[in-house]
């Protein structure tokens, strides 16, 4: 994302701000904020607003205080041995060239999720790609990549090539896939005519069921392949989905070897996990239910994640797959750092992986016991340039093997949950909109000047915020109105996603 500046036309999102906004807000009595809020909500019947629009704005009126999860998208792996097509099957629901499709085996290492849609639903295509057979250990390798598939969705495409026919590979994944009491869809690939679905129909012996047969090339029969597996998913997905009540989950995240094991050893008040100079000893996250400042939490320690996922064999592949389900799950992330070490560009990914998770985060910087003067400098030096992005996260500087400031993780996954879970009312968010607006109105673009005609936060965990517009924001603009949302309301410790919903005026006939 390019920097808006003043100097190339776009918005300074550093701006000086008008003092006393929060307490005129404050001053605001709620009712009188609410009734703002309703005529600017009437308003927005002058313009064209869609089903998922209204949905939108009923859902805030009905209860305006409650806890609203986003719904986690309906989750559909493919899986199977390499080059049997399924990148090209992914593009082909897509629409799209998303995909690398190359014709040799093992282009796709890495888990990519996309965001797809059949008849009007959305749901999430996950393409796992199949593993680069070696002499050894494919089997192994192989099994794996199914049971972390099967493990992150709500459906499997199991895809085989029908002019192959069925391997000794493919009957590794079946005996996985068999263990599952979810959908499993047997897609014959390559059958380009009717000529060729014999050769399909020799794929029941597989003992999956009936085999579906469809040319991602060409996209025979992928549309009524489609029809059937939505007809089986759920309308939310059941792994995904948020997780209410009980302890909060915490995952520890971090590279290979930054203390998580001693972390949560140290936590539990056990040797519970494995602990071993070797980097990468975790293969499984471990859940711990702990007690840690008069509460209990459920800890999640995970297998550190390497620097690119693809160059990761066997099991660290698997455990790398594994950490990205622990985040899924969890409500609060801590990454850990090692201060005696530079922050890496590893580092950064994890803390954006968390981001894009939408988790509530804190960062923990282990091993402060072993800081010197001259290694501090440099240590803020980095932060301020390396984590600048993630200023509002709450930091702990703790040693893991001594229990050192331990007790300081409390407080800090307290008040990162508790912004997590914030709600602004509908009144109050839009006063807050009309004052910035009125301070700093948006630049005119092509002569004219996007507005923000109502904003209401349609969900917390994390808190999400939508504001319909009558044009698009520039993202110095969004970057603005996100810090004087931090700064009024706090949110230190979680995420704050703003979307935008361009209308335009109803033509009146």
């Amino acid at each position: 994302m390019t920097n808006d500046t003043t100097a190339t036309g776009g918005f300074d999102d550093s701006v000086e701000d008008e003092p006393g906004l929060d307490e005129r807000l404050a001053a605001l009595a709620d009712e009188e904020a609410e009734q703002r809020a309703r005529s600017l909500r009437a308003s927005l019947s002058d313009y064209d607003l869609d089903e998922a629009d209204i949905t939108l704005l009923e859902a805030q009126e009905a209860d305006p205080d409650a806890v609203i999860y986003l719904p986690a998208l309906p989750v559909v792996a493919i899986v199977g041995r390499p080059n049997v097509g399924k990148s090209a099957l992914v593009n082909r629901i897509l629409g799209r060239r998303e995909a690398v499709v190359e014709d040799v085996p093992g282009v796709t290492r890495d888990r990519v999720t996309y965001q797809a849609e059949w008849g009007g639903r959305p749901f999430s295509i996950v393409d796992t790609g199949g593993w680069e057979p070696d002499a050894k250990g494919i089997d192994a390798a192989v099994a794996a990549q199914a049971e972390v598939a099967i493990d992150l969705c709500d459906a499997v495409m199991f895809v085989v090539d029908s002019r192959v026919g069925a391997t000794a590979t493919d009957e590794q994944v079946v005996k996985m896939l068999r263990k599952t009491n979810k959908p499993v869809f047997l897609v014959a690939n390559k059958v380009d005519d009717v000529r060729q679905e014999a050769e399909a129909a020799s794929l029941w012996s597989l003992g999956l069921g009936e085999p579906y047969p469809v040319s991602a090339l060409h996209g025979r029969g992928v549309a009524d392949l489609l029809d059937l597996i939505l007809s089986k998913l759920p309308a939310e997905s059941a792994v995904a989905k948020r997780q209410v009540g009980g302890p909060r989950r915490v995952a520890i995240l971090g590279r290979p070897n930054v203390g998580k094991s001693s972390l949560l050893n140290k936590a539990a008040g056990e040797e519970r996990v494995v602990v071993n100079d070797l980097a990468g000893t975790t293969r499984d996250p471990v859940d711990e239910q702990v007690e840690l400042g008069g509460k209990v939490w459920t800890f999640v320690d995970t297998a550190g994640i390497r620097r690119r996922v693809h160059m990761a064999q066997g099991a660290d592949f698997y455990a790398s797959l594994r950490t990205s389900t622990a985040l899924e799950k969890a409500e609060v992330a801590v990454v850990l750092l090692d201060v005696s070490q530079p922050i890496s560009e590893q580092d950064v990914r994890i803390i954006d992986l968390v981001l894009e998770s939408g988790r509530a985060l804190v960062l923990a910087f282990n091993k402060w016991d072993l800081l010197d003067d001259e290694r501090r400098r440099y240590l803020e030096r980095e932060i301020e340039q390396d984590l600048a992005h993630v200023a509002w996260a709450p930091r702990v500087n703790i040693s893991a093997t001594t229990g050192r400031h331990l007790e300081k993780l409390v407080p800090a996954l307290e008040k990162a949950l508790e912004s997590w879970d914030t709600r602004i009312p509908t009144g109050k968010f839009n006063a807050f909109l009309a004052e910035l607006t009125q301070a700093h109105p948006h630049p005119v673009r092509g002569g004219k000047q996007p507005r923000i005609l109502f904003g209401t936060q349609a969900a917390s965990r994390p808190p999400t915020f939508v504001l319909f517009t009558t044009g698009f924001l520039d993202p110095g603009y969004r970057r603005y109105v996100q810090r004087r949302l931090r700064e009024i309301y706090g949110f230190e410790g979680s995420p704050i996603v703003l979307n935008m919903r361009v209308r335009e005026k109803r033509v009146r006939t």
